[in-house]
Order: C-alpha cells, then sequence, then structure tokens
C-alpha cells in the first residue's frame, strides 16, 4: 500500500533510534474512537490523539502547536491557554493543517509535531502508559511504541490539558 511519506519518515526516525515499534495497516479512520475499534491490543486511552492549534500570543502573533492527549479525552482549553501563557486559540483548519504537515490529513496527523516545527505539548495522562498507539502520517497506518521512546524523541512540554 502506498502511504504519504511522513510514514516513512516516522519508520526512518524510529528504525534510526533503534526503538521497539509495531506498525499496523488498517481501513482509513479519522477518529480515535474509529481507530480504537480496529487496533488489536490497544486502548482508546492509549491512542495519541493530536489536535493542531492556532493561537494567538499576547503580541497577536498567530502561532500553532501540537496538542497530544489519550483518545478518550478532550482537551480543556482553559488549561491550554494557561499552558501556552496565550488569551485565544482555536483549531487549525483543514487546509492549514494540509500546509502544515505536507499534506497530511486531519485524522493522520502524527504526534511528532517536531518533523513540522511546531510545539508539541502532551498531557501527563498519556504518558501514564507504557505504550502509545497513533496515525502515523496516514488514516490508513498506526504505529505503536513505548511511550518512553516517544518522550525522548519528541522531547514534548508535558503540561496538564486535559
Amino acid at each position: 500500500m502506498e502511504y504519504h511519506a511522513v510514514v516513512r519518515k516516522i519508520i526512518n526516525i524510529l528504525e534510526g533510534g533503534k526503538v521497539w515499534f509495531e506498525v499496523f495497516e488498517h481501513e482509513s479512520v479519522r477518529t480515535s474512537e474509529e481507530a480504537a475499534k480496529i487496533r488489536t491490543g490497544y486502548s482508546l486511552k492509549q491512542g495519541a490523539k493530536t489536535i493542531i492549534i492556532k493561537a494567538k500570543t499576547s503580541s497577536d502573533l498567530s502561532s500553532y502547536f501540537m496538542l497530544v492527549l489519550p483518545g478518550d479525552k478532550k482537551f480543556d482549553s482553559k488549561k491550554v491557554k494557561k499552558a501556552l501563557k496565550i488569551k485565544d486559540i482555536r483549531f487549525a483548519t483543514e487546509v492549514e493543517v494540509l500546509l502544515i504537515t505536507d499534506g497530511v490529513q486531519p485524522g493522520g496527523v502524527p504526534p511528532f509535531g517536531n518533523i513540522f516545527g511546531l510545539q508539541v505539548i502532551v498531557d501527563p495522562t498519556l504518558i501514564q502508559n507504557e505504550r502509545i498507539i497513533f496515525n502515523a502520517g496516514d488514516r490508513r497506518c498506526s504505529i505503536a511504541m513505548k511511550t518512553k521512546d516517544y518522550v525522548g524523541m519528541v522531547k514534548p512540554t508535558i503540561e496538564s490539558i486535559v
């Protein structure tokens, strides 16, 4: 199956880091709930839900950030604003997501914001899992890996956002 180039990029990063991971090919899914139903052996709370937001900073310069949280949670906008020290946020539009990620469709965006030049904020409840699983740049491909390896590779800010 032919996947978006970001899938190969992430696999290359994981292979280069010599970390354990497994790849799952599956039908196209967009939501965490859809993905959890087809990811045998993994729960919804192990799914790393990735959301790109646009924030307006105190100096009125716009910025994008990646939020990563368990698939069974929703982010709390007040906590996100406090963590980022900003006054206003909104979801990135589908067009913005496509531009930021070189064409990765919403629902397929991996939690590797560093490869897109985005600051990554991860909720601590996600890293309580020994392993996480996520769409890897394509809605038809998921990757599972050890959470400690993910944190070591992405070096996200750990902040309560749910």
